[in-house]
């Protein structure tokens, strides 16, 4: 009964966050300079056609009522439809104009369906790697406070924080790619595309899980009822396996929550810079073409994503240790 009631709490919470997200991206996306509609047809066109295309596509409204149409659309999962995007492909941009009144331009929805797989295969991936990377160090660094595992761990963390990862992304390509030609670089196809800016990924957020788990595995060891287990005869690795991780999981766990859900909203450059087809590409791509709808619905869908993903750490957290309250 705490979990349903949990999970109708969280659920209308998450709700009103979208609403809330959706309400300041539109905002945002129609008060900043500079005008989609002159984007769209051209430089060169004169202002009696932008202002045709404009009218007809409803951006000399009031904001309120653009909002409030772009909401009821919404609400019947209509996500709206590309602006310089036609259904067949492409972008249309620059010298190729296509007008968004009279071509079939390509639904948000299936642009974004088609993209989030992809970004949430590279996020995935990395959290895999970082957790390869992260565990072995941050467990021998709680294990060990006052020995040199300790210093790797903390030696590790600073390093890898301090590596800039549009750099880390750039020499990779170069040695691994371009020299040694043993990973392939730019683009996507096939999940051997996914390794290196996974891996560029993972080493951006290893530092995080590696401080997290170094400091609560290390807190937890020094707890009472290690000593007691201690007393009653239990082995080292039963202790550390059975008692010390299963209590010093709880802040990790929230951490790999947070971490994915930064993964997933933050991996434009990472994209851009591999040309991975996933969402951070098409945002960078849809930001320079100012392309409303499609901003708008990838703000929304992260933002679902981050509340689903925040709904599920927490009843991870809560099946580990029910003493956390939800």
């Amino acid at each position: 009964m705490l979990i349903v009631e949990f999970l109708i709490k969280r659920i209308a919470q998450g709700l009103l966050i979208v609403a809330l997200t959706s309400l300041i991206i539109f905002t945002l996306l129609r008060v900043v300079p500079g005008d989609p509609v002159r984007l769209i047809v051209g430089g060169m066109a004169p202002d009696n056609v932008v202002e045709e295309v404009a009218t007809k596509m409803g951006l000399r409204d009031p904001i309120i009522v653009q909002y409030g149409r772009y909401m009821m659309g919404l609400a019947k999962g209509d996500l709206g439809q590309s602006y310089i995007r036609p259904r067949s492909g492409g972008v249309a941009a620059g010298g190729q104009y296509v007008d968004p009144t009279k071509a079939e331009m390509a639904p948000v929805a299936d642009l974004i369906l088609e993209r989030l797989p992809l970004t949430l295969q590279l996020a995935g991936v990395a959290l895999v790697f970082a957790l390869l990377i992260s565990f072995p160090i941050g467990l021998a660094g709680g294990l060990n406070q006052h020995g040199w595992p300790n210093a790797l761990a903390f030696g590790v963390q600073s390093l890898f924080v301090s590596i800039p990862n549009f750099w880390l992304a750039i020499v990779l390509i170069l040695f691994l790619s371009v020299k040694l030609d043993w990973l392939p670089a730019l683009g996507y196809k096939g999940f051997s595309y996914v390794l290196l800016p996974a891996f560029v990924l993972a080493v951006e957020i290893s530092p995080f899980i590696i401080r997290t788990l170094t400091t609560s595995l290390g807190e937890v060891m020094q707890a009472p009822f290690i000593d007691e287990a201690r007393v009653r005869g239990l082995s080292r690795r039963r202790i550390v396996y059975s008692h010390a991780l299963r209590n010093a999981s709880v802040p990790l766990v929230n951490l790999l929550g947070i971490q994915l859900s930064t993964l997933i909203g933050g991996v434009l450059v990472i994209e851009y810079i591999f040309d991975y087809p996933g969402l951070g590409n098409l945002t960078v791509v849809s930001v320079l073409g100012r392309d409303f709808p499609v901003i708008q619905g990838i703000a929304i869908t992260t933002s679902a994503v981050f509340v689903f993903i925040n709904i599920l750490v927490d009843l991870v957290a809560y099946l580990i240790d029910p003493r956390v309250e939800i």
